[in-house]
């Protein structure tokens, strides 16, 4: 179970930018490997994704520096311990770091160190990883042998816009929530909708063409256009709004904030909003369509506002911190002392470490708060936040669309999950 070594690389992201891809090796041959996702609709307060900033190389985004802290300052701290002491293991490199933001090795390598030990732990103990994750961060206290899962509802994002999609929408994600028993079928109906929504694009002369995480790109007039054509696309597929299907969505609207004006700019539509105003236009909404879900409704220091919000709407739908949190247990903390929100957003690189990842989940649940694990518009081919999803027992998960690989993967790993755990 001994570390013998560490090997970090470049690779690509579903963008076309560099990331890490992590390799854990141990003394009795099995290894681990995990790469680092990359966001591009980020929060101020995330932890630092460390690039080398070389303008003549992947335009500054290369993660060399990255690559080189894993090999030259990871590895030589890491080596010989027990790859099963993952809270060790992530503590360590976070002193090492010794930045409130892990801006000194990067977050992106520290993540990358850190998954990449569990995946070597889990297939030395002969355990899927969902299972693993469950044992060694005691997530049923002593009884480490619960086999009880539950599958995590999926929400996916059907409808691009904002940073994903060249803001050809100022609101950055649609999504359609499937509500059947079992996961094998929501993503059916899942992927039923979104091809008859694809049907229901050209005809009515639209391109179909997709945004960063797999939705239809489509440049609408307003909005709420695209909640009005969801709606048509569920009807088309045989099923029925607010009973088969319910909606969800992340505006992100920390990337419409005007700090100076504080005001929510909506340039797509020429109109600028006041926090109140938005929350009066969320209300209409939700009493207009079957939205269950709202993330990221309001800006991301803008606590009086969301406690607003989660006086007006926390008792009928979620309302989900992403920028606002940050997968960060001292910002949820403020949350939940403040009564802003009612849900986490979780993202694994937000804060940089699977150990802290863990506790802001925890702290989540012991307050009654509802967990959506999530990807990065920037993704790869690894599948770890399907395992961490099942293995935390998330109330939601968000992989992106019914379209492109690295989004399906992840819809892949859950349904082999599925017929694991069933």
């Amino acid at each position: 179970m001994k570390i013998e070594s560490l090997h970090a690389h470049e690779i690509l992201d579903s963008r076309g930018n560099p990331t890490l891809s992590v390799t854990v090796l141990l003394k009795s041959g099995v290894s681990g490997t995990a790469s680092v996702p990359s966001g591009a609709s980020t929060g101020a307060h995330e932890a630092l994704e460390l690039h080398d900033g070389d303008k003549k190389r992947y335009h500054g985004l290369g993660v060399l520096k990255a690559v080189a802290n894993v090999h030259k300052k990871i590895a030589p701290t890491l080596v010989g311990m027990n790859v099963t002491q993952q809270r060790e293991i992530d503590a360590t490199m976070i002193a090492l770091d010794g930045t409130q933001n892990k801006s000194r090795l990067g977050a992106n390598g520290i993540l990358g160190v850190s998954l990449a030990c569990a995946h070597a732990a889990a297939r030395a103990k002969k355990l899927p990883l969902y299972a693993y994750l469950r044992w060694v961060f005691e997530l049923h206290g002593t009884d480490r042998t619960n086999k009880t899962y539950r599958m995590p509802i999926a929400t996916m994002n059907v409808l691009n816009g904002g940073a994903h999609a060249g803001w050809i929408l100022d609101f950055q994600e649609f999504m359609i929530v499937p509500l059947q028993k079992k996961f094998r079928e929501r993503v059916r109906c899942g992927a039923e909708v979104f091809h008859e929504l694809g049907g229901l694009l050209k005809k009515k002369g639209f391109s179909t063409l997709k945004g960063d995480e797999g939705g239809y790109a489509v440049a609408l007039t307003t909005n709420e256009e695209a909640f009005k054509l969801i709606m048509l696309a569920i009807k088309a597929a045989g099923y029925v709004p607010g009973k088969d299907v319910v909606l969800a969505m992340d505006p992100a609207v920390s990337e419409l904030y005007n700090k100076k004006t504080k005001r929510y700019e909506l340039k797509r539509e020429g109109r600028n909003l006041t926090s109140d105003q938005m929350i009066a236009m969320w209300e209409r909404w939700v009493k207009k369509y079957p939205i269950v879900s709202l993330e990221d409704g309001l800006d991301q220091d803008d606590w009086d506002g969301w406690v607003k919000l989660t006086r007006r709407l926390g008792k009928s739908i979620t309302l989900v911190g992403d920028d606002l949190f940050v997968t960060n247990v001292s910002r949820l903390q403020k949350g939940i002392e403040m009564k802003a929100g009612n849900a986490i957003l979780i993202k694994v690189n937000q804060v940089g470490s699977l150990s802290e990842t863990i506790d802001a989940i925890m702290l989540a649940k012991q307050f009654g708060y509802k967990v959506s694990v999530s990807h990065r518009s920037g993704e790869t081919e690894d599948t770890t936040i399907a395992d961490l999803a099942v293995a935390v027992n998330a109330d939601f998960i968000k992989m992106g669309s019914l379209s492109r690989s690295e989004r399906l993967a992840k819809y892949n790993r859950l349904l082999e999950i599925e017929e694991e755990v069933s």
